[in-house]
This record gives C-alpha cells, structure tokens and sequence, in this order.
C-alpha cells in the first residue's frame, strides 16, 4: 500500500507541478516518460550498487 501510495504521489508531482510536462497535446508522454527514467535509474542503482 505504500509503494503504490508513493507512485501516486510522484505521478501527481510530474503531473501538476511541473508545467512542462503537460503543455504539449501528448501531456501523458512526459510523465509515462519520467516513469520510465525513474525504473531505470532504479534498477540501475540495485545492480550496480
């Protein structure tokens, strides 16, 4: 529950806090974008680290 209480949080933030995100008509592929960084950067960081 609280894993997907903080994706909730997150996709709000990229959403609604960051106007870039959603000023083009494809509003969806800046925050689908930012998801995709967001896992990569984590996996990342367990194989890795």
């Amino acid at each position: 529950m609280l894993a997907f209480a903080a994706g909730s949080m997150l996709y709000v933030v990229v959403e609604e806090l960051i106007p870039e995100a959603s000023q083009r008509e494809h509003s969806n592929l800046g925050t689908v974008g930012f998801a995709i960084g967001f896992v990569l950067m984590m996996v990342l960081g367990v194989v890795l680290g």
